[in-house]
Protein backbone atom coordinates (compact mmCIF):
# COMPACT_ATOMS: atom_id res chain seq x y z
CA UNK A 1 0.00 0.00 0.00
CA UNK A 2 1.49 3.54 -1.27
CA UNK A 3 1.91 6.34 1.70
CA UNK A 4 1.24 9.54 1.17
CA UNK A 5 4.39 11.48 2.15
CA UNK A 6 1.85 14.22 3.51
CA UNK A 7 -1.44 13.05 5.14
CA UNK A 8 -4.26 15.11 5.60
CA UNK A 9 -4.82 14.22 9.23
CA UNK A 10 -5.30 17.96 9.91
CA UNK A 11 -8.57 18.37 8.68
CA UNK A 12 -9.55 16.88 12.43
CA UNK A 13 -8.48 20.84 13.71
CA UNK A 14 -11.69 21.77 11.73
CA UNK A 15 -14.61 22.16 14.63
CA UNK A 16 -16.77 20.73 11.95
CA UNK A 17 -15.36 17.60 11.38
CA UNK A 18 -15.05 16.98 14.85
CA UNK A 19 -18.30 17.89 15.81
CA UNK A 20 -20.20 15.48 13.19
CA UNK A 21 -17.31 12.83 14.10
CA UNK A 22 -18.63 13.38 18.04
CA UNK A 23 -22.18 13.53 17.17
CA UNK A 24 -23.02 11.83 14.42
CA UNK A 25 -20.08 8.82 14.11
CA UNK A 26 -18.45 7.89 17.75
CA UNK A 27 -21.34 6.50 19.38
CA UNK A 28 -22.43 4.36 15.94
CA UNK A 29 -18.67 2.65 16.38
CA UNK A 30 -20.08 -1.29 15.92
CA UNK A 31 -19.44 -3.17 19.29
CA UNK A 32 -17.89 0.05 20.61
CA UNK A 33 -19.00 -1.06 24.62
CA UNK A 34 -17.37 -4.53 23.75
CA UNK A 35 -14.28 -3.06 22.97
CA UNK A 36 -13.87 -0.95 26.19
CA UNK A 37 -14.96 -3.72 28.32
CA UNK A 38 -12.53 -6.13 26.58
CA UNK A 39 -9.08 -2.82 26.59
CA UNK A 40 -10.28 -2.41 30.70
CA UNK A 41 -9.40 -6.83 30.63
CA UNK A 42 -6.53 -6.37 29.22
CA UNK A 43 -5.20 -3.28 31.39
CA UNK A 44 -6.51 -5.52 34.64
CA UNK A 45 -4.82 -8.50 33.64
CA UNK A 46 -1.57 -6.62 32.90
CA UNK A 47 -1.77 -3.82 35.81
CA UNK A 48 -2.11 -4.37 39.73
CA UNK A 49 -2.25 -0.88 39.75
CA UNK A 50 -2.82 1.93 37.50
CA UNK A 51 -1.50 5.30 39.11
CA UNK A 52 -1.08 6.95 35.67
CA UNK A 53 -2.37 6.43 31.91
CA UNK A 54 -2.08 8.85 28.76
CA UNK A 55 -5.03 8.53 26.30
CA UNK A 56 -3.59 9.75 22.96
CA UNK A 57 -5.50 11.39 20.47
CA UNK A 58 -8.36 11.36 22.90
CA UNK A 59 -11.09 12.25 20.87
CA UNK A 60 -13.91 12.91 23.42
CA UNK A 61 -11.78 11.16 25.98
CA UNK A 62 -14.05 7.72 25.84
CA UNK A 63 -11.01 5.41 26.45
CA UNK A 64 -9.19 7.54 29.31
CA UNK A 65 -13.02 7.98 30.43
CA UNK A 66 -13.71 4.60 30.74
CA UNK A 67 -10.16 3.73 32.86
CA UNK A 68 -10.49 6.79 35.21
CA UNK A 69 -13.92 5.00 35.96
CA UNK A 70 -12.32 1.74 37.00
CA UNK A 71 -9.24 3.20 38.44
CA UNK A 72 -10.31 6.56 40.35
CA UNK A 73 -7.06 6.60 42.12
CA UNK A 74 -5.31 7.69 38.21
CA UNK A 75 -3.97 10.76 37.03
CA UNK A 76 -4.55 11.20 33.44
CA UNK A 77 -3.34 13.31 30.59
CA UNK A 78 -5.61 13.44 27.01
CA UNK A 79 -3.93 14.48 24.09
CA UNK A 80 -5.35 15.62 20.90
CA UNK A 81 -5.06 17.96 17.76
CA UNK A 82 -8.73 18.98 17.81
CA UNK A 83 -9.58 21.96 20.25
CA UNK A 84 -13.05 20.54 19.52
CA UNK A 85 -11.98 16.96 20.67
CA UNK A 86 -10.17 18.29 23.70
CA UNK A 87 -12.79 20.44 25.05
CA UNK A 88 -15.64 17.46 24.50
CA UNK A 89 -13.22 15.39 26.64
CA UNK A 90 -12.36 18.38 29.30
CA UNK A 91 -16.29 18.27 29.82
CA UNK A 92 -16.67 14.61 29.95
CA UNK A 93 -13.87 13.95 32.17
CA UNK A 94 -12.93 17.23 34.16
CA UNK A 95 -14.32 17.09 37.37
CA UNK A 96 -12.23 19.60 39.39
CA UNK A 97 -10.04 17.25 40.87
CA UNK A 98 -6.87 18.15 39.55
CA UNK A 99 -5.85 14.61 38.76
CA UNK A 100 -6.30 15.29 34.68
CA UNK A 101 -4.24 17.44 32.00
CA UNK A 102 -5.63 18.16 28.60
CA UNK A 103 -2.85 18.59 26.05
CA UNK A 104 -3.48 20.14 22.42
CA UNK A 105 -0.87 18.90 20.74
CA UNK A 106 0.04 17.44 17.55
CA UNK A 107 1.65 14.09 17.83
CA UNK A 108 2.26 13.73 14.46
CA UNK A 109 5.36 15.83 15.37
CA UNK A 110 7.81 14.01 17.57
CA UNK A 111 8.31 17.00 19.42
CA UNK A 112 4.90 16.67 20.91
CA UNK A 113 6.91 14.29 23.45
CA UNK A 114 8.15 18.14 24.95
CA UNK A 115 4.61 18.88 26.30
CA UNK A 116 4.61 16.28 29.05
CA UNK A 117 6.30 15.85 32.55
CA UNK A 118 9.56 14.20 31.82
CA UNK A 119 9.28 13.05 35.82
CA UNK A 120 6.30 11.40 35.07
CA UNK A 121 6.03 7.69 32.68
CA UNK A 122 3.29 5.80 32.69
CA UNK A 123 1.35 2.66 33.85
CA UNK A 124 -1.12 2.54 30.74
CA UNK A 125 -1.38 4.53 27.37
CA UNK A 126 -4.08 4.19 25.06
CA UNK A 127 -4.70 5.33 21.86
CA UNK A 128 -8.26 5.68 19.85
CA UNK A 129 -8.93 5.88 16.26
CA UNK A 130 -6.22 8.09 15.93
CA UNK A 131 -2.82 7.10 14.96
CA UNK A 132 -4.26 5.57 11.40
CA UNK A 133 -4.01 9.01 10.15
CA UNK A 134 -0.24 8.95 10.01
CA UNK A 135 1.93 7.39 7.48
CA UNK A 136 4.05 3.96 8.65
CA UNK A 137 7.36 5.37 9.34
CA UNK A 138 5.76 8.11 11.52
CA UNK A 139 3.30 4.93 12.99
CA UNK A 140 6.38 3.07 14.10
CA UNK A 141 7.93 6.18 15.32
CA UNK A 142 5.08 7.05 17.60
CA UNK A 143 5.48 3.38 19.06
CA UNK A 144 9.33 4.12 20.30
CA UNK A 145 7.85 7.28 21.88
CA UNK A 146 5.06 5.33 23.91
CA UNK A 147 7.52 2.71 24.58
CA UNK A 148 10.19 5.21 26.15
CA UNK A 149 6.97 7.14 27.84
CA UNK A 150 5.83 3.88 29.92
CA UNK A 151 6.62 2.38 33.36
CA UNK A 152 8.44 -1.11 33.24
CA UNK A 153 5.52 -3.58 33.22
CA UNK A 154 3.37 -0.95 31.47
CA UNK A 155 1.10 -1.83 28.90
CA UNK A 156 -0.30 0.01 25.69
CA UNK A 157 -3.42 -0.67 23.65
CA UNK A 158 -4.34 0.73 20.88
CA UNK A 159 -8.23 0.59 19.47
CA UNK A 160 -7.48 1.29 15.94
CA UNK A 161 -8.85 0.71 12.03
CA UNK A 162 -7.17 -0.99 10.31
CA UNK A 163 -6.23 -2.10 6.69
CA UNK A 164 -8.23 -5.64 5.22
CA UNK A 165 -6.14 -7.74 3.16
CA UNK A 166 -9.18 -7.93 0.97
CA UNK A 167 -11.95 -6.07 -1.17
CA UNK A 168 -14.48 -8.28 0.52
CA UNK A 169 -13.37 -7.69 3.67
CA UNK A 170 -13.32 -3.54 3.30
CA UNK A 171 -16.84 -4.18 1.57
CA UNK A 172 -18.01 -6.30 4.96
CA UNK A 173 -16.76 -3.39 7.28
CA UNK A 174 -18.17 -0.16 4.82
CA UNK A 175 -21.70 -2.00 4.77
CA UNK A 176 -21.61 -3.28 8.57
CA UNK A 177 -20.36 0.59 9.34
CA UNK A 178 -23.37 2.48 7.40
CA UNK A 179 -26.14 -0.34 9.44
CA UNK A 180 -24.47 0.75 11.99
CA UNK A 181 -24.42 4.56 11.71
CA UNK A 182 -28.21 4.19 10.02
CA UNK A 183 -29.86 2.48 13.37
CA UNK A 184 -27.60 5.27 15.47
CA UNK A 185 -29.41 8.00 13.37
CA UNK A 186 -33.14 6.49 13.19
CA UNK A 187 -32.54 5.82 16.95
CA UNK A 188 -32.11 9.27 16.71
CA UNK A 189 -34.91 10.92 15.30
CA UNK A 190 -32.45 12.30 12.02
CA UNK A 191 -35.06 10.95 9.85
CA UNK A 192 -32.09 10.59 7.23
CA UNK A 193 -32.76 7.77 4.57
CA UNK A 194 -30.02 4.43 4.41
CA UNK A 195 -28.74 6.17 1.06
CA UNK A 196 -28.26 9.56 2.33
CA UNK A 197 -26.68 7.65 5.46
CA UNK A 198 -24.43 5.71 2.80
CA UNK A 199 -23.40 8.60 0.54
CA UNK A 200 -22.32 10.54 3.44
CA UNK A 201 -20.17 7.88 4.37
CA UNK A 202 -18.97 7.38 1.55
CA UNK A 203 -18.07 10.50 0.57
CA UNK A 204 -16.92 12.20 3.84
CA UNK A 205 -14.37 14.77 3.70
CA UNK A 206 -12.26 13.22 6.26
CA UNK A 207 -11.73 9.97 4.48
CA UNK A 208 -8.79 10.60 2.60
CA UNK A 209 -7.02 11.42 6.07
CA UNK A 210 -7.31 7.75 6.37
CA UNK A 211 -3.42 5.62 6.30
CA UNK A 212 -4.23 2.17 7.06
CA UNK A 213 -2.10 -0.43 7.97
CA UNK A 214 -2.77 -4.26 8.52
CA UNK A 215 -2.74 -5.04 12.31
CA UNK A 216 -0.18 -8.05 11.68
CA UNK A 217 2.18 -5.31 10.50
CA UNK A 218 1.58 -3.63 13.65
CA UNK A 219 1.94 -5.86 16.10
CA UNK A 220 5.51 -7.16 14.74
CA UNK A 221 6.41 -3.75 14.79
CA UNK A 222 6.19 -3.57 18.32
CA UNK A 223 7.75 -7.01 18.78
CA UNK A 224 10.86 -5.47 17.08
CA UNK A 225 10.62 -2.85 19.60
CA UNK A 226 11.09 -4.82 22.64
CA UNK A 227 7.10 -5.03 23.70
CA UNK A 228 6.44 -8.56 24.89
CA UNK A 229 2.96 -10.32 24.88
CA UNK A 230 2.11 -8.45 21.84
CA UNK A 231 -1.72 -9.40 20.28
CA UNK A 232 -4.82 -8.53 18.70
CA UNK A 233 -7.17 -8.83 21.56
CA UNK A 234 -10.45 -7.71 19.85
CA UNK A 235 -10.76 -7.72 16.22
CA UNK A 236 -14.34 -6.87 13.98
CA UNK A 237 -13.31 -6.21 10.48
CA UNK A 238 -11.24 -3.24 9.98
CA UNK A 239 -11.63 -2.34 14.29
CA UNK A 240 -8.86 -4.26 16.00
CA UNK A 241 -7.19 -3.72 19.41
CA UNK A 242 -3.98 -4.83 19.67
CA UNK A 243 -1.16 -3.81 21.81
CA UNK A 244 2.19 -5.14 24.28
CA UNK A 245 3.89 -4.77 27.43
CA UNK A 246 7.31 -3.42 28.29
CA UNK A 247 9.05 -5.60 29.56
CA UNK A 248 10.79 -4.91 33.38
Amino acid sequence: MSQPLKPDYKIWTKTSVAQNFLEGVRSAIPLAAAQIDCLLRIVDLTQSQVNSFLDLGCGNGILGQAISAKYPQAQGVFVDISPSMLQAAQENIDNGSGKYSFLLQDFGIPTWCDSLDRKISFDVIVSGFAIHHQPDSRKQEIYREIYDLLQPKGIFLNLEHIASRSSLGEKAFDELFVDSLYAYHKTHNTNQSKDEIAQQYYNRNDKNANILTLVETQCQWLRDMGFTDVDCFFRLLEIALFGGVKPR
